[in-house]
């Protein structure tokens, strides 16, 4: 049993400062106020207490570590790609499989589900489309309409996976589909759509609780037909945004935020080149660069996005004036809302998933019984 002292706790609860934590096996087995007569490891740096949060959730991460979600053929190459996020404070998230085949889809499936059950970091699969209607940066050639076999399939795999999110437009489902999806636990998202707000507004009453990447590849917010944005802003339990400056601009980052700060959760999008210095990849047939903070097509379109997620909270708080203690919980607490529906709170027996953070940067996690500089 390890004892740390000289630190304030930030999780669903919010803000606790001087703490002692013990850690046994991997787990908290005490977290509480400090005491004048308590002995152990200070965390303090530069003479201040050290701010100690949950590892971040990433809900949409396509790849990192050289590697697409669809290039992975087994668990140890899932774990490498979980891994490449570690310094950049995620823990835990969400593989996730940009419109594929049928035979891709299900190999996939199968192998973060065994991927799942060997690998803590790896707490379900999101599937970020076929049944989409507007390509962004994925192939045109995969979108299409969700058949009932193709229900079946995720039927099946919401009940062999930890967590199931499913991206899709609701041009390409019926309200039933979703009914149905909804049912069996899955967490139904509304993107990568031109539609009406209304079309979206019954997708949302059908059961949807989620946006997939605010702003982009959806049809707009207009005073006279609200889209696609509108609807999400309006109906939406849950709010994913990129934070990069690129993907949405700081204003409507801040419009986002003001209205909705309840449903707020922070993404990534991150892709193969994460965690490397690589200058580029390839995305369905296409050469991806990655310049300038930025990952485009040939034809300049944005094809995810170049960052980490401590990136995307310390964006977020210098976009809107906000102290990061108020950011952060937006990487960890809401994603784990959005997955559980409860608050994410630190205590006894939970597993030790923890970041150290100083000042805006992540400096050490603890995955186990021992800190690990990033």
């Amino acid at each position: 049993m390890t004892t740390y002292l000289d630190l304030d706790v930030l999780d669903g609860g919010g803000l606790r400062s001087d703490q002692v934590v013990r850690i046994d096996d991997g787990k908290i087995a005490d977290l509480r106020p400090r005491r004048a007569d308590d002995r152990g490891t200070s965390l303090a740096k530069g003479g201040h207490r050290a701010l100690i949060c949950p590892g971040f959730i990433d809900l949409q991460v396509n790849g990192g570590g050289g590697l697409m979600l669809d290039a992975c053929d087994t668990v140890a190459s899932v774990s490498h790609l979980a891994e490449a996020h570690r310094a950049g404070g995620t823990l835990a998230l969400l593989p996730t499989l940009i419109s594929d085949t049928p035979a891709t889809t299900a190999r996939i499936i199968d192998l973060v589900a065994q991927a799942a059950r060997h690998d803590p970091a790896i707490v379900g699969l999101h599937l970020e489309g076929p049944h989409l209607g507007v390509a962004g940066a994925h192939d045109p050639a995969l979108l299409r309409p969700m058949s009932d076999a193709d229900l079946e399939v995720y039927l099946g795999a919401a009940a062999r996976l930890p967590n199931l999110m499913i991206t899709l437009a609701p041009e390409q489902v019926s309200a039933s589909q979703i009914s149905a999806l909804v049912q069996a636990d899955v967490i139904v998202s509304l993107g990568h759509s031109a539609c009406s707000y209304a079309a979206a507004h019954a997708a949302y009453d059908a059961g949807a609780s989620a946006a997939t990447h605010l702003f982009n590849a959806m049809s707009g917010l207009h005073h006279r037909e609200p889209g696609m944005v509108g609807a999400a802003l309006d109906h939406a339990r849950w709010i994913g945004l990129i934070a990069d400056g690129e993907h949405v601009h700081p204003a409507a980052l801040r419009l986002a935020l003001t209205a909705r700060p309840d449903a707020i959760y922070l993404v990534t999008d991150a892709m193969a080149v994460a965690g490397t210095d690589d200058r580029g990849f390839t995305l369905s047939g296409k050469a991806i660069t990655r310049a300038g903070g930025r990952l485009t097509t040939a034809e300049g379109t944005l094809a995810g996005a170049d960052i980490t997620m401590m990136d995307a909270v310390r964006n977020l708080a210098a976009f809107t004036g906000r102290a990061l203690a108020d950011i952060l919980p937006l990487a960890f607490d809401a994603p784990h809302r959005v997955l559980r529906g409860d608050p994410l709170h630190l205590s006894q027996g939970r597993p030790a998933r923890l970041l150290h953070i100083h000042e805006d940067q992540v400096i050490a996690t603890l995955t186990g019984d021992d800190w690990r500089p990033v």
